[in-house]
């Protein structure tokens, strides 16, 4: 057994832990960075990645049908080899090969294998010891969570990894979970040809958003992508049969599928950490909480970044909080705020949905005395070049009393490009007289904050 010092040992090569790692690092300290699997992470071979590389295809179809003079039959359909082809292209063929430079010009040794604690400031991996002069940074990331369906642990149930790399076009698929995973690998998989039927339990598609913006995506799912989406339903039996599977639903009906998608959320990776070596305990549903440093129960050395922590399950939060982290390891004393003010968050269904803030729901729950200014988001000259005819619904949430944004939802054609205008108005809390002098550029769909902020001078 070897034994090795570092000033910091960062448990995790995902978008988290490769940024802290590379903060860390670049300030000169003696990195290692622990990895069992692929350096880059969920989002970049099981996740984001590949998902929008399934789910562009179709989209770009979809545009250039919309466009006169544009040699695209209405009938045009895709081609689902390449589809895959270039999805594999995206996620690199699953080798990390292309990411160790990034950690060698840096000076960070990569570990591979799965840590557990021995000790404070001490992770086995394997049969070698490392310990930490200054911090341990947990960074392991979420994996797919399955629900107690009789059942389900019998048949082949898919995860979000074998959805996004599988080799082949299923005839057909039930999704279990209206959410954003749900929601696009049901439209991605229906674009290549799957039956799919979606499959959700609460009031509406992506219930973490405006109502509106999940109604408008089943309605799309149902009418452009032919998926039968079943709302207020739940799953209470599967079994092996038919053309693959049977899934029993709570009401008694019956459907059948060759494959079944489990998108119902997500748990976090602390199990295998063995949390009691260093007397810490997760919370009762195993994420590891922090302050507002990211600190572990106020520890000075130990640190939980990413979806470890269950704070804001995004990769780009992650990436905020890597900063924050390794700003206070680095002796900047900064607190995180974004995942309370709500980061920003875009599911890329179409239409897409890209979100701020606060809903308007959230934020009367906490009292803000607020209104909300609507808008079609296809209201603009800009969409007579771009999406046109594409509909959608822009939104702001008013706080009256203050005179600022604390929440904004924009569903629609490309719409993650309003959103980050979104996120620093509601960060600055800038005023919305302040805001009107903004001056959105003729003819983009930007346009449609002016359209959302005549609507508001209007009452």
């Amino acid at each position: 057994m070897s034994d090795k010092s570092f000033d910091a040992i960062v448990l995790g090569a995902g978008p988290a832990g490769e940024v802290c790692a590379g903060r860390l690092a670049d300030a000169g300290w003696r990195v290692a960075i622990v990895e069992p699997h692929l350096v880059g992470g969920e989002c970049s071979y099981y996740a984001c990645m590949p998902s929008k590389a399934l789910l562009r295809p179709a989209a770009v179809l979809a545009e250039a049908q919309r466009v006169p003079g544009v040699p695209v039959g209405a009938n045009a359909e895709l081609d689902p080899t390449a589809v895959l082809a270039r999805r594999d292209e995206v996620i690199h063929d699953r080798d990390d090969s292309s990411q160790l430079p990034w950690l060698e010009e840096r000076g960070i040794e990569l570990i591979r294998g799965e840590a557990r604690f021995v000790g404070e400031r001490r992770v086995q991996v394997g049969a070698d010891t490392v310990s930490a002069e200054k911090a341990v940074v947990v960074a392991t990331g979420s994996g797919a969570a399955m629900p107690p369906i009789d059942g389900l642990g019998g048949v082949r149930a898919w995860n979000n990894r074998d959805a996004t790399t599988a080799e082949r076009v299923p005839a057909s698929m039930i999704v279990l979970g209206g959410g954003p995973v749900g929601s696009e690998l049901s439209q991605a998989w229906a674009s290549l040809g799957t039956e799919v039927t979606l499959v959700e339990g609460g009031k509406h598609l992506l219930g973490r958003d405006e109502p509106f913006a999940g109604e408008e995506v089943a309605q799309s799912l149902r009418g452009r992508y032919g998926v039968d989406v079943r709302i207020g339903a739940t799953v209470e039996s599967v079994r092996a049969g038919g053309a693959g599977l049977v899934a029993t639903l709570a009401s008694g009906g019956k459907l059948e599928a060759e494959e079944i998608l489990v998108a119902v959320g997500r748990k976090p990776q602390t199990e295998t950490l063995d949390l009691g070596a260093i007397r810490v305990e997760a919370d009762e549903h195993g994420f590891l909480t922090t302050d507002d440093r990211l600190r572990v129960g106020g520890s000075a050395w130990l640190y939980a970044i990413g979806d470890v922590n269950g704070r804001a399950l995004f990769t780009h939060v992650g990436k905020y909080q890597a900063w924050v982290a390794s700003e206070n390891l680095l002796g900047h004393p900064v607190e995180a705020i974004a995942e309370e003010i709500g980061p920003p968050r875009v599911t890329f269904t179409d239409p897409m949905v890209a979100a701020v803030g606060r809903t308007l729901a959230q934020a009367q729950a906490v009292g803000l005395a607020v209104r909300a200014v609507d808008v079609p988001t296809d209201g603009t000259p800009g969409a007579s070049f771009q999406g046109k005819g594409t509909g959608g619904t822009s939104r702001i949430v008013v706080d009256e009393r203050a005179g600022t944004i604390v929440g904004a939802t924009f569903s629609g054609f490309e719409t993650a490009d309003l959103l980050q205008a979104a996120t620093v108005a509601i960060v600055g809390a800038v005023p919305l007289t302040r805001l009107r002098h903004a001056v959105a550029p003729f003819p983009t769909r930007s346009e449609i904050w002016l359209k959302l902020l005549e609507a508001w001078e209007r009452g």
